[in-house]
């Protein structure tokens, strides 16, 4: 999937897990929004890729320690594509001090940091 099309889905998946969860969406490089003066990160994968491989969601080392500095918290979102649209099939949080272990690796040049991928089964 092109990764205009991933974006425009996991702001889809924002805007649904900021509702919910009543979080106030404040654009950072760190976090997408704030609740009670808490920053919240938001995560959106697709169930299932075209090549038939589970989703997972990809968590960026400098921002998950600054998160867990600031006792945030992360909102997952796991959706599938519906006509033009997603379907928001399943959600939860997690304090990012309780995100199960990740195993670092180079992340390139895109947000300059370690990245790490956690599966949708390590979440939910």
């Amino acid at each position: 999937m092109p990764s205009h099309k991933a974006n425009k889905y996991g702001t889809a998946c924002e805007y649904h897990l900021a509702e919910k969860y009543g979080v106030e969406l404040e654009r950072s490089s760190w976090h997408d929004g704030v609740k009670n003066g808490v920053p919240w990160e938001f995560k959106a994968t697709k169930r299932t890729h075209a090549d038939g491989q589970p989703g997972n969601f990809k968590i960026y080392r400098e921002y998950h320690e600054r998160l867990q500095e600031a006792g945030g918290h992360y909102g997952f979102a796991v959706y599938r594509i519906r006509g033009r649209g997603c379907e928001v099939l399943a959600t939860t949080t997690i304090a990012a001090s309780r995100l199960p272990m990740v195993r670092w690796h180079g992340g390139g040049s895109h947000r300059g940091t370690e990245q790490a991928k956690v599966s949708i089964e390590d979440v939910f």
